[in-house]
C-alpha cells in the first residue's frame, strides 16, 4: 500500500544531496579510479532510484536513516564503480568447452596472426597503395589471391562479417528483383539475423520455393522468371530438418543457374577448409560442407565466416566466379562492408598459414581436433590444484564440449570436465565470482555445480583459471550479505 503524501515528502527531504555524496571523503578516494563526472551521475542515478522507490511505496523515512547511518549511498556509488572497471573488452579464460564461443570472440587467432595484426595497429602499414608503382590499388587484393588459392575460386574480396557478404550479395544480383530462396533454408542465427530481413533491406524480393522439408530441383526451375535476379542455397548451420528431407544438390542448382542466366550463390556460413596435409575435420564435424566442394559445384558466389571455422579474424569471406566477384566489388555497398588494416593482415597471415601446410596450429583446429583421452591428463590436473583451494570440491568425469556458433548442430564432442562444488557458494555465486576476476574466467553451469572443460583453454590460461577460482572463494555468500542487511 503506498505511504501517505506526508510520509513521501518527509523521505523525499531526508536523501542526500549529490555534492554531499560525492563530500564523503570515500567517495573523494574514488577519483582515483573513475571521473569526477561519472561520480556524478552514478549519485545522481541512484538518487533518482531512490525517489522511485519512494514514489512506489516502498522506501520510507525508517529506512532511509538506516541506509544513510550504513553509508549505503557511497557503498553504492563504490558498486558502480566497480562495475564499470568490469565494462569492455578485455582478455578472458574460456572454460566452457564450446569453441566458438560468440560471447567471448569465437576464433582465437594464431599467436603469428595476433603478433601481425598489432604490428600493422601500432603505426602505418602497405594498405592501399602498391610498392612497386605508388599508385593506388584494391585493399583486399593480395586476400584475394590467398582465398582464391586456397578455395579453388577464380578471385574472391572480403567485408566485415557474413552478414555483411549476405547483403552484398542479394543487394548485387537482386536488387529491386527476385531472389528465390527454398522455404526449408530461411535461417535466423544468433542476433535474431533473419535471411528474408536481410533481403528485404538489400532491396530483393523474396520468393520462397518448395517446404520446410522438401525442396526439389524443378521448385527453383518453376520459380525462375524475367525477374529473377539469384538462385540461392543457404547452409542450415544451426540446425537440422531429419525425417523425411529432400534438397536440391548444390551442383545441380549451380548448373540451373548457369542454363539459365541467374546468378547462383552458397552461403556456408561458417566455412570450413581441409587444406592438403592437414588433419581432415569434416567427418568430425558430422559432414559440415567443404568450401572448396561448393566452389567445384560451380555456383557463382560462395559466402563463409572468417571468424569460425577458419580460425580467422571477424570477416565475411566471399569467392566464386570471377566476373560475379567483380560485379560485387563495384557495388557502392561493398565500401561501407570493408575491413580494416587490422583485420585485413589477420586474414592474410591466416590463410598463409592453411597454404604453408600448418592448418593443425591454428587453435580451432586444433581444439576442435582434440580427442577425450588427450585432454584427461589436463582436467586432472586443474582438479588437483583446485581441490588445494578451501572450500571447493572437485571431481573429474566424462562431459561433452561444442564447436559452437551455429558450426556442426548436434555434434558433441567428448571430453573430460572437472565438476567443482563449494560448501558455501552456489554455483551461480561461484560462476559470478569467476567472471569477476581480474581475468574473467567463463565455465558452464549444470546441475548445481561449474564445470571446466579444458578442451577451450590456451596456453597460459590454466593460471589465471586458478587464480580465478581463489579470488571467487575468497568472496562471501551474497545471501549472507544479505541477511546482515
Amino acid at each position: 500500500m503506498p505511504k501517505p503524501a506526508s510520509d513521501a515528502q518527509g523521505a523525499y527531504r531526508l536523501l542526500p544531496s549529490i555534492d554531499e555524496t560525492l563530500r564523503d571523503p570515500r567517495a573523494l578516494a574514488l577519483e582515483g579510479r573513475a571521473p569526477r563526472e561519472l561520480l556524478r551521475r552514478f549519485a545522481a542515478e541512484t538518487l533518482e532510484a531512490w525517489r522511485a522507490e519512494i514514489a512506489a511505496g516502498r522506501l520510507d523515512q525508517d529506512r532511509i536513516v538506516s541506509l544513510r547511518a550504513s553509508g549505503e549511498p557511497f557503498l553504492e556509488l563504490e558498486r558502480r564503480v566497480a562495475r564499470e572497471a568490469l565494462r569492455g573488452v578485455v582478455r578472458c579464460v574460456n572454460a566452457t568447452g564450446i569453441v566458438l564461443n560468440t560471447g567471448l570472440g569465437r576464433a582465437p587467432v594464431h599467436p603469428e596472426v595476433a603478433a601481425a595484426m598489432a604490428e600493422a595497429a601500432r603505426g602505418y602499414c602497405v594498405l592501399e597503395v602498391d610498392r612497386e608503382t605508388n599508385e593506388r590499388n584494391q585493399r583486399d587484393e593480395h586476400l584475394g589471391d590467398l582465398l582464391a588459392r586456397l578455395t579453388g575460386a577464380e578471385a574472391a574480396i572480403a567485408v566485415n562479417n557474413c552478414a555483411g557478404a549476405v547483403l552484398l550479395l542479394f543487394n548485387t544480383f537482386a536488387g529491386g528483383r527476385e531472389a528465390v530462396v527454398s522455404r526449408g533454408e530461411l535461417v535466423e542465427i544468433g542476433g535474431s539475423f533473419r535471411v528474408p530481413d536481410v533481403m528485404a533491406r538489400a532491396n530483393a524480393v523474396l520468393v520462397e520455393v518448395g517446404t520446410t522439408n522438401r525442396t526439389r530441383l524443378a521448385d527453383y526451375a518453376q520459380a525462375i522468371g524475367e525477374r529473377t535476379g539469384l538462385l540461392v542455397k543457404v547452409h542450415t548451420s544451426n540446425f537440422r530438418v531429419v525425417g523425411f528431407t529432400e534438397e536440391a544438390a548444390p551442383a545441380e542448382l549451380a548448373e540451373l543457374g548457369r542454363r539459365r542466366g541467374v546468378t547462383s550463390a552458397y552461403d556456408l556460413g561458417s566455412g570450413l577448409l581441409d587444406p592438403e596435409g592437414a588433419p581432415p575435420l569434416a567427418q568430425l564435424l558430422g559432414g559440415e560442407p567443404l568450401v572448396r566442394e561448393a566452389v567445384a559445384s560451380g555456383f557463382d558466389v560462395v559466402l563463409f565466416s572468417g571468424d569460425k571455422l577458419f580460425g580467422a579474424p571477424q570477416a565475411g569471406l566471399i569467392v566464386g566466379k570471377r566476373a560475379a566477384i567483380a560485379a560485387l566489388r563495384k557495388n557502392p555497398v561493398y565500401r561501407a562492408l570493408r575491413l580494416d588494416k587490422v583485420a585485413l593482415v589477420g586474414l592474410e597471415t591466416t590463410a598463409r598459414l592453411l597454404l604453408a601446410g600448418r592448418a593443425h596450429e591454428l587453435p580451432v583446429r586444433r581444439m576442435l581436433a582434440a580427442a577425450a583421452p588427450d585432454l584427461r591428463p589436463a582436467a586432472e590436473r586443474i582438479a588437483a590444484r583446485l581441490a588445494a583451494l578451501p572450500h571447493l570440491a572437485v571431481e573429474v568425469t566424462p562431459g561433452e564440449s561444442r564447436p559452437g556458433s551455429g558450426s556442426a548442430p548436434g555434434v558433441a564432442l567428448p571430453t573430460f570436465v572437472v565438476h567443482v562444488r563449494h560448501a558455501r557458494l552456489s554455483d551461480a555465486e561461484l560462476a559470478a565470482g569467476l567472471r569477476s576476476a581480474a581475468v574473467p574466467v567463463f565455465a558452464r553451469v549444470q546441475d548445481g555445480r561449474v564445470l571446466v572443460d579444458p578442451r577451450t583453454l590456451l596456453p597460459g590460461d590454466e593460471d589465471d583459471l586458478v587464480r580465478g577460482f581463489a579470488s571467487a572463494v575468497g568472496r562471501e555468500p551474497t545471501s549472507a550479505r544479505r541477511s546482515r542487511a
